[in-house]
């Protein structure tokens, strides 16, 4: 059994490269941990929502043997336009709030859209043939989300013009 320089003995298998100078942590880190467990917290409920409702996203519309992963693909898509939209409203309609933000952008939404699952059903693909599917598949999720994110800004822009216009 090893020893983490820090925490102390160490059960279980160490990164061979990682090395004790890559884990100090000084008083401050643990200052600034402790002083935002709060922020964690939220980040962690609202990871816990995202990732339920991608799981049921996927139970709901599963990949059938030859197809393609579209609810991952929808999931991704869907959460960067939401994640575009959202951006808007905290940066410049609604007020600061610690939570908003974490919970939403980083736990939520961050829970919701899924690098693992998108990485994984490239890999099946490839994994099955299916070379240009996997391709297609690779970088047309990444083509969709980076644009679903510029059109949820855009429809965030327009709705909160026609907002500030009506009033």
């Amino acid at each position: 059994m090893g020893s983490h320089p820090v925490h102390g003995p160490v059960h279980g298998p160490v990164d061979p490269d990682v090395t004790p100078d890559d884990v100090r942590t000084s008083e401050l880190d643990h200052a600034v941990v402790t002083d935002r467990l709060d922020v964690l917290a939220v980040i962690a409920l609202g990871g816990a929502l995202g990732a339920a409702a991608r799981y049921g996203t996927g139970q709901l519309w599963p990949t059938t043997p030859g197809g393609l992963p579209w609810a991952t693909l929808v999931v991704n898509v869907a959460g960067s336009f939401l994640l575009g939209l959202l951006m808007v409203y905290v940066t410049d309609v609604w007020p600061p709030r610690r939570y908003v933000r974490p919970f939403l952008g980083v736990g939520v939404l961050g829970g919701f859209t899924t690098f693992s699952a998108y990485a994984l059903d490239a890999r099946a693909l490839l994994a099955d043939g299916r070379a240009t599917a996997a391709l297609a598949y690779v970088a047309g999720t990444l083509a969709l989300a980076l644009a679903a994110v510029v059109a949820g800004a855009l429809v965030g822009r327009v709705l909160t013009r026609a907002r500030s216009s009506a009033r």
